[in-house]
C-alpha cells in the first residue's frame, strides 16, 4: 500500500504551531490569575470590572507594537476576547440589549464586550433602562443614532427618565440583509423589520419591491421568526438569521448609503462619576450631557457661547419634548473633552449661569469603529 504524500516540511511546521499553542495557554493562564488578582484588589476600592479608558489604551499600544503578519483588527479582536474573559473571572456580568438574540444589537454587543458576557435579550429600550437603573442588569448596549436614518429618539428621552450614565460608545457597521423562505423576490409580499432597518433601506425597497407592504416591529429578530414562518413573508436584518432559521438570503447590502453605521453606548446605573477626569488619558475623550435652558431668547445662543469660549467642540446637540410641561425642551450634546477633569470645573460653573439644569452622562474614549461585516455578507 502507498504512503499518503507527504507536504515536505509540514509535519516540523505544525510542531513548532504545536509548541507555539503550549507556551500561549500557559502565559494565558498566568495573565488570567493576575486578572483574578487585580478583581480582588478593585473590590477593595470600587468594584468596577469594565475600564474602557484603560482598554482602549492597551488596544491602541498593542496596535503600535504590532509588526505583522497579523493586521491591527485581527489583534483588537483576539485582544477583545481576552479582556472579556478576564472581566467574567473578576466578577460575572449581564449585558442587556434589544432582543431578541439575532438583532444588530446582538451583534454589536457581542463584537464590543466579547463573548464572555451574560448577555440578556429584552423587549424593549425601557425593559434595559429600567433593568439597568434597578441594578439588575451591570450594563446595557443602547443604539443612539444612524448614519443614514439619524437619531433614535426613544433612547435619548430614557435618559432624562432614568438615573443611568454613559461608560463607554462604539461604532457597528450595518449591513442589511433581506431574509425570506421564499426564493424569489417577487414571490415577496410583506416586509417586516425594525422601524431603523426599513428606514435604511427605503430607496432599495422602492426600487425592488414598490408594491410590498413594510411592517413595523421591534426587532429584526422578531421580524425574522415572523417572516420565517409566513408565505410570501420576508425580513430584514443581520444575514446570520438566515441560516439559524432556514431561509434564503435573497439579497445583501440593501442599506441605500455602503456606509451604514450605528453609534451605540455602554450605559451602567447612577451618575456619571463627578471630579478627578482622565489626564493621563492619550487621545480624545468626549462628555455626553443634559441640560436645560429657560424659555427667553437667546439662552441657547449664550450655552454654545459657552463652549466656544474654553474651545470646545460640540458634536452633537438634540432637543427632545420635556415630559410634563409643554413647549419646553431638555438637550443632548456631545462635546469634544473629558467633562469630569479638574481642567473642566469653569466650564461646568461657567453652564450653571445659563442653564436650569446640568447634568453630565458620561465621559468616556471615543469609541472605536468594529466591522463585523468583514466575517459575514451582510438593532
Amino acid at each position: 500500500m502507498a504512503e499518503p504524500f507527504q507536504i515536505p516540511g509540514l509535519t516540523e511546521l505544525r510542531e513548532q504551531i504545536d509548541d507555539v499553542d503550549s507556551r500561549l495557554l500557559e502565559l494565558m493562564n498566568r495573565r488570567a490569575s493576575l486578572s483574578v488578582a487585580v478583581g480582588e484588589a478593585k473590590k477593595q476600592v470600587s468594584g468596577k470590572v469594565f475600564d474602557p479608558a484603560r482598554e482602549a489604551r492597551l488596544l491602541e499600544r498593542l496596535a503600535e507594537r504590532n509588526t505583522g503578519p497579523l493586521k491591527k483588527e485581527h489583534i483588537a479582536a483576539i485582544w477583545r476576547a481576552i479582556l472579556s474573559a478576564s472581566r467574567a473571572l473578576q466578577k460575572p456580568c449581564t449585558a442587556a440589549y434589544l432582543g431578541p438574540e439575532g438583532t444588530f444589537s446582538y451583534f454589536a454587543a457581542r463584537d464590543f464586550l466579547g463573548e464572555s458576557m451574560a448577555f440578556v435579550p429584552c423587549r424593549d429600550f425601557n425593559e434595559i433602562f429600567r433593568g439597568i437603573s434597578l441594578e439588575e442588569f451591570d450594563m446595557g448596549v443602547i443604539p443612539l443614532e444612524n448614519s443614514i436614518h439619524g437619531t433614535i429618539t426613544q433612547s435619548f428621552d430614557l435618559f432624562s427618565q432614568y438615573q443611568v450614565s454613559i461608560q463607554a460608545e462604539f461604532y457597528s457597521r450595518i449591513s442589511n440583509s433581506l431574509l425570506s423562505r421564499e426564493t424569489m423576490l417577487e414571490d415577496v409580499k410583506t416586509v417586516y423589520s425594525h422601524p431603523q432597518p426599513l428606514g435604511q433601506c427605503a430607496s432599495w425597497l422602492r426600487a425592488h419591491l414598490p408594491a410590498a407592504r413594510l411592517v413595523s416591529v421591534e426587532s429584526t429578530a422578531a421580524a425574522a421568526w415572523k417572516a420565517a414562518d409566513e408565505k410570501g413573508a420576508a425580513s430584514i436584518g443581520h444575514r446570520s438569521m438566515a441560516e439559524k432559521l432556514g431561509m434564503h438570503a435573497l439579497a445583501d447590502n440593501i442599506q441605500d448609503d455602503a456606509s451604514n453605521w450605528t453609534r451605540f453606548v455602554l450605559v451602567r446605573p447612577g451618575d456619571a462619576p463627578a471630579g478627578g477626569g482622565h489626564p493621563e488619558e492619550p487621545g480624545r475623550f468626549k462628555s455626553s450631557l443634559l441640560f436645560t435652558v429657560p424659555n427667553r431668547a437667546g439662552t441657547l445662543s449664550d450655552v454654545l457661547n459657552v463652549f466656544s469660549a474654553h474651545g470646545v467642540n460640540m458634536t452633537k446637540l438634540e432637543s427632545r419634548p420635556m415630559k410634563g410641561s409643554c413647549w419646553d425642551y431638555i438637550f443632548f450634546a456631545d462635546v469634544e473633552c473629558d467633562l469630569s477633569s479638574s481642567d473642566r470645573a469653569e466650564l461646568i460653573r461657567d453652564l450653571g449661569a445659563y442653564c436650569t439644569s446640568v447634568r453630565v452622562l458620561g465621559c468616556y474614549p471615543e469609541g472605536p469603529r468594529l466591522d463585523s461585516t468583514v466575517n459575514t455578507t451582510g438593532f
